[in-house]
This record gives structure tokens, C-alpha cells and sequence, in this order.
């Protein structure tokens, strides 16, 4: 694999130790969460679902650095586990964009 100068320096002060993690702890709790939930996978779901809330979903998942496939089991397994909770309000009035597409 060849390195640009950029991976390389990085790659560097990696093997140095010099890098040092910058998530809060509320965040790596949910990257805990989501490789706990990718790690323990053993069946394969198949579900269909509107092209617009997929590729909301993986707008989502990529605003969290994770695989959409990811986002939807951590979602569901929080589901019936009781763990979702839906937000007391929306923060802003503002349409999301799935909301515009629905109702134009």
C-alpha cells in the first residue's frame, strides 16, 4: 500500500504515540455500543424500505462514522431493548430534507 506524505506523518506519530484521542466519553460509549452491536451478528435481514429514509439513513451514519447496515441494527437493537427514546421536541422548526421530498 503506498502512502501519500500526509498518511505517512500520521501514520508516524502514530507509531510514536504521539496521537491522542479527542471523543468524550459519551462518544466512545456509543462506539462501544455500535461494536458491540456489529460484533454479535449472526443472522442476515433482508427489509424494504423507501429510497428517501435509506438515504437519510445514510447521511446519519455518516455524520457518526459508521456503516449505515450499523446505524439500523444499533437502532433496532435499542428499540427492543427499550433504550429508544423519541425527543420531547423537535429542536429546530426547520423541515428535515425527507419531509420536504414527502410533501412536494
Amino acid at each position: 500500500m503506498k502512502l501519500d506524505a500526509y498518511e505517512r506523518k500520521v501514520l508516524d506519530a502514530y507509531e510514536k504515540g504521539k496521537l491522542r484521542s479527542v471523543a468524550t466519553k459519551s462518544e466512545l460509549e456509543k462506539f462501544k455500543a455500535a461494536a458491540r452491536a456489529t460484533a454479535i451478528k449472526d443472522r442476515r435481514v433482508n427489509i424494504r424500505m423507501s429510497s428517501i429514509d435509506l438515504s437519510d439513513i445514510q447521511v446519519k451514519a455518516l455524520q457518526e462514522g459508521i456503516p449505515y447496515q450499523t446505524l439500523i441494527a444499533s437502532v433496532l437493537h435499542k428499540y427492543v431493548t427499550g433504550r429508544l427514546s423519541e425527543p420531547s421536541q423537535r429542536i429546530t422548526s426547520r423541515p428535515t430534507r425527507t419531509t420536504r421530498k414527502r410533501a412536494g
